[in-house]
């Protein structure tokens, strides 16, 4: 009997983590996806989260609720607005930008360290990227190295030898392109996917935040089109 390893995947909705979440299932893990209603202002992510998780198999899919916007401190999660670019070249990867929430990364991790600890996994799945980002620190190789090393210092599982936590991030090192190029080789339907920081009331994105800029240039650069974004209307003479 084909029996496969439990792992728990972070899911935001977006295009890195919807990639992940493919590449668990592929590489033969169970995936149970997590994703966070944190008081985000582009909480339609939550429902491109949800299309996503059962267009690609995930075993569970649940959404913890917890709300960053009693700390603030960030564009995504109090009254600040989120920065626009006329083009993904001007988004200076120097500088860590407003739309950072305070160590997002590591709580996200420890709910899900918690999750793989009651399913007796070992394996947990995150989407961050060193190379087409923002300039998030909890994006880095050494964040993803050191926080391994704490989670498997911190369970009772791992005290007691069930579990040896790994942190998988297949994306660490690659462009946003051939991060698309390895989701599609895979099949997914990144018209399910949501990536946002701004988007209308509508849940339409605004396509100049630095999230909508990546993913336009990495579809670009594949000579394709996003197919999340609604094509022009035409006009009429």
């Amino acid at each position: 009997m084909d029996v496969r390893r439990k792992a728990v995947v972070l899911l935001s909705g977006g295009l890195d983590s919807a990639t992940v979440l493919a590449i668990a299932h592929a590489e033969g893990y169970e995936p149970y996806a997590l994703s966070f209603r944190y008081g985000q202002r582009h909480d339609v992510e939550l429902a491109a989260a949800a299309r996503v998780a059962e267009a690609l198999g995930a075993r569970s899919h649940v959404v913890a609720e917890i709300d960053l916007r009693v700390f603030g401190g960030s564009a995504l999660t109090a009254d600040i607005d989120v920065p626009h670019h006329d083009s993904a070249e001007q988004i200076d990867a120097g500088e860590i930008p407003v739309t950072y929430v305070p160590a997002r990364n590591t709580i996200f991790l420890s709910f899900a360290l918690a999750w793989a600890e009651t399913l007796d996994a070992s394996d947990v799945f995150i989407g961050v990227n060193a190379l087409d980002y923002s300039g998030y620190p909890d994006c880095r190789p050494e964040y993803i190295t050191a926080y391994e090393t704490m989670a498997n210092l911190a369970t009772k599982a791992g005290v007691e030898g069930r579990q040896r936590l790994t942190i998988h991030t297949p994306l660490i090192e690659l462009t946003k392109a051939q991060t698309i190029q390895r989701g599609l080789e895979l099949g997914v339907d990144y018209a399910l996917t949501h990536s946002c920081y701004d988007p209308d009331e509508a849940g339409r994105a605004c396509g100049t935040c630095d999230s909508c800029l990546l993913r336009e240039r990495g579809f670009a650069e594949l000579g394709l089109t996003d197919p999340a974004r609604p094509a022009p209307a035409e006009v009429t003479p």
